[in-house]
This record gives structure tokens, C-alpha cells and sequence, in this order.
């Protein structure tokens, strides 16, 4: 009689099917389900640390996005505990796929793989900075070191518009230089303001040690460490999570798989192999046997790592998704500033939102299924509590739905708001 094959030996040789791949993806991003346990300041930062990145940016049409990634996994959270872990020292901001948090624990890997990023083109104009401004950027040090920490807002313009970085003032571009080489760290944000301060200063109150060494390879933690915070990942992904150089070939990883830190996995439909990190090994398994369901619906950020990379989206979701923001009014499909819908381990939708704040209302402007997606009433139903919760936590509960395509689905979904008394 023949010995059932092990977890392991199915995780190697058992292709995965597209939605398994997804769902595996999705688990370890934390989005696979509702969150089952009242979020804490403490899981905001185990959220932050299972990412390793949370991307910034600062519109505001809605949360911030990084406070929105976080309620997408979370539920509703104080938003103050982000701002809280980053006074404590106990994530710190950084370049990386772009300005991210991460936990303080990779400060040594993010410091040790500064010049591999020189192309950024943060680190381009700092390095412009530091050849044709490093005079003025030293009276800015020495301004800080004896004063101590400052803001942008502290330092008056001396001339209105001007050339650099988007017109910023001077102070604004030195600090800015300081910041990512390193000189310089965000001691804790005012508004969302950056503080800086020196950099030591800043690891001394978060008890870091400012000489430690990377205790791993940095180029290898990053490329394994891109795997296990994506769950699964084709080897064009793996560079863009945390913007590290040039595009990795299969051939590249077939060293990580020999040694056992990656697992080569088949994905029906797809023509080059996924790769699973071995920490991930028993939810591989639980994936492959079905066992992974996902039952979450909730509103994404466009800055949500499971869509910032567009061709990822497309390939793994079959959702084609370009924030539209920065492309001029007359050009925009959807509009400024899109959520993706996340439901049951597909993106089905997405919706132009803003919270109107002093009006307690939360604006849809437009909301749009896509093509395949049938507005059966458990979706409906999924996606007006999902829009709820978020609009609550906003401070916004009264939800207005402007526009729908199809225009069936918007009369369901604001049905659906009523007759639940989710719209007071």
C-alpha cells in the first residue's frame, strides 16, 4: 500500500488553481477574512510587520492611505496608533517601494541597502542635493542639533512658486536630502506633518543601536522577505516590493529553491512558475487542498500592496487597475481617487469616494462592477456593509450613492443601505 504523500511533497508537485493562488495571497496579506479580534494598537504594528512596507501618501479625499490599508485588514482602529508606534521607535519611515512605515526591526536592512537604491529618484535628488547644496543642508543640521527637532512649516518661503522638488522651498528639499541619506529620521508626525530630527536622537529613544549590522544578507532577505509578505509570487514581482533593482529571472531563484527557502509552484494558467516562501509551507498545503476560503469584503487603498503593481493585479486578480488621480479630468475612466472592492477573494469592483467630514456624509461618486461580476444579493448585501463600516469609521455614516454602472446594481446597493438601517 502506498504511503500518503506529506504536506511537503504536495506543496512541491500539486499545481495551485488561480483563485487558490489568490486566496493564498490574500491570507498572508490578512485579507482573507474579517478580522476575528478587536484590533489593538499592538496588531496595527503585527499588520505593518506581516507587510514589512505601508506605503504613505497623503490624500486625503478619504484616510490617508496608509490608515485605510490598515482598516481594510483591521477594522475599525484609532487612527492615532499609527502615529503612536512611529513616537515610539517602534516603526520608522523609510524608501522603499516608495516613503513606507516599517517595522523598526529592518531599520539595519533598509540602512544597509541605501546605495542599491540610488536610482530612486529620492535618493537621485538627494545626491544632487548633497554635490550643489551641502553648505546650506549643514547649516540645517546644525540648526537641528542645537534647537532640536523642526518641521517644513517652520521655515518661512523666501520666494513665491520656484524651481526643485514640486516648488518646495529649500529647507524643505534639504530635509528632504538629509532624510534619505539617512542624516536625518521622522521622529513622529504633526498633522501628519514629518518631525525631523537627528537621526541618533531618534534611535536613542527607540533603544536601536545606530552601528548594528544586518544580522542577514540584505539583497537576500529582501528578495525572501518580498515572497513571504506576497504569499506567492511570479519572479518579475519580487524587485518591486521593496525597490530593489532590476527584475529577477527564475533562473536567479533557482539557488533560494535548492536550498530550501522558496518553494517552485505551478499555477494553472500561468506560463512561468509562483514561488512560495517555506515559512508559508502549511498554508500552501491548506491552499492547495481547498482549504483556504476567503470571506472578507472590504474597500482597498490604491496604495493597498495588492494592487500597487499593476501587472500583479492584472495577473493574479485579472483586474486592471491605474490610479488616476495624477491623469487630467477629461481622461479619467473612473475617477480621482478609486477604491478597489475586495470581495471573497475577487476584486469585483471599485468606487470614487469622498468623506465629507463636517457633513457626516460619505460621497459615491460613482461605483462600477466589473464586466463578468453578476450584482447577485449576497454581493449587494456584502458590499453595503462593507461601505458602512468604513464610511462609521470615517466619522461619515450617512452614505450617498451618485452613480452606478450598471445602474441596477446602484438602485440594489442603495436599497440595500436602507432596509438594513445602515443609512440613517
Amino acid at each position: 500500500m502506498a504511503r500518503p504523500e506529506t504536506d511537503a511533497e504536495v506543496a512541491v508537485t500539486k499545481p495551485l488553481l488561480l483563485q487558490q493562488a489568490r486566496n493564498l495571497h490574500l491570507a498572508v496579506q490578512g485579507l482573507l477574512t474579517p478580522a476575528r479580534a478587536r484590533a489593538t494598537r499592538r496588531r496595527v504594528l503585527d499588520a505593518i510587520a506581516r507587510m514589512r512596507l505601508l506605503q504613505i501618501d497623503t490624500i486625503h479625499v478619504v484616510a490617508r492611505s496608509p490608515y485605510l490599508v490598515l482598516f481594510s485588514r483591521l477594522g475599525a482602529y484609532a487612527p492615532r496608533w499609527l502615529e503612536e508606534l512611529l513616537a515610539r521607535g517602534e516603526i520608522f519611515e523609510c524608501w522603499a517601494h516608495e516613503a513606507c512605515f516599517a517595522p523598526m526591526s529592518d531599520l539595519a536592512l533598509h540602512t544597509a541597502q541605501r546605495a542599491a537604491r540610488a536610482g530612486h529618484w529620492a535618493h537621485k535628488h538627494a545626491a544632487r542635493a548633497q554635490r550643489d547644496q551641502r553648505a546650506g543642508m549643514d547649516r540645517l543640521l546644525q540648526h537641528i542639533r542645537e534647537l532640536g527637532a523642526v518641521r517644513a512649516a517652520d521655515f518661512e518661503r523666501k520666494q513665491k512658486g520656484g524651481a526643485g522638488w514640486w516648488g518646495w522651498k529649500e529647507e524643505k528639499r534639504w530635509l528632504e536630502a538629509l532624510f534619505a541619506r539617512g542624516e536625518l529620521m521622522i521622529a513622529r508626525r504633526e498633522n501628519f506633518q514629518r518631525v525631523y530630527d537627528l537621526s541618533e536622537r531618534v534611535l536613542e529613544h527607540a533603544g536601536v543601536d545606530a552601528n548594528a549590522l544586518p544580522s542577514v544578507d540584505p539583497a537576500r532577505e529582501f528578495v525572501l522577505g518580498a515572497v513571504r509578505a506576497l504569499g506567492i509570487a511570479q519572479a518579475r514581482w519580487i524587485a518591486d516590493y521593496f525597490r530593489t533593482g532590476r527584475m529577477h529571472k527564475d533562473a536567479q531563484l533557482a539557488p533560494f529553491v535548492d536550498a530550501g527557502d522558496l518553494i517552485r509552484v505551478p499555477v494553472r494558467g500561468w506560463d512561468v512558475p509562483g514561488y512560495v516562501h517555506a515559512d508559508n509551507r502549511a498554508l500552501l498545503a491548506r491552499a492547495q487542498r481547498g482549504a483556504l476560503r476567503a470571506t472578507h469584503t472590504t474597500l482597498l487603498s490604491p496604495f493597498d500592496p495588492v494592487v500597487w503593481h499593476r501587472e500583479r493585479a492584472s495577473t493574479l486578480f485579472d483586474f486592471d487597475y491605474t490610479l488616476e488621480c495624477y491623469t487630467p479630468g477629461p481622461k479619467r475612466r473612473y475617477g480621482y481617487f478609486v477604491l478597489p472592492l475586495l470581495h471573497r477573494g475577487q476584486l469585483v469592483g471599485r468606487l470614487d469616494t469622498k468623506a465629507h467630514r463636517a457633513d457626516g456624509v460619505f460621497e459615491i461618486k460613482a461605483i462600477f462592477l466589473e464586466a463578468e461580476v453578476s450584482a447577485s444579493p449576497d454581493l449587494v448585501g456584502a458590499v453595503a456593509q462593507a461601505i458602512h463600516e468604513c464610511a462609521s469609521w470615517h466619522g461619515t455614516p450617512r452614505v450617498v450613492v451618485r452613480r452606478s454602472e450598471p445602474a441596477a446594481f446602484g438602485k440594489a446597493l442603495r436599497a440595500a443601505l436602507k432596509d438594513a438601517r445602515l443609512n440613517p
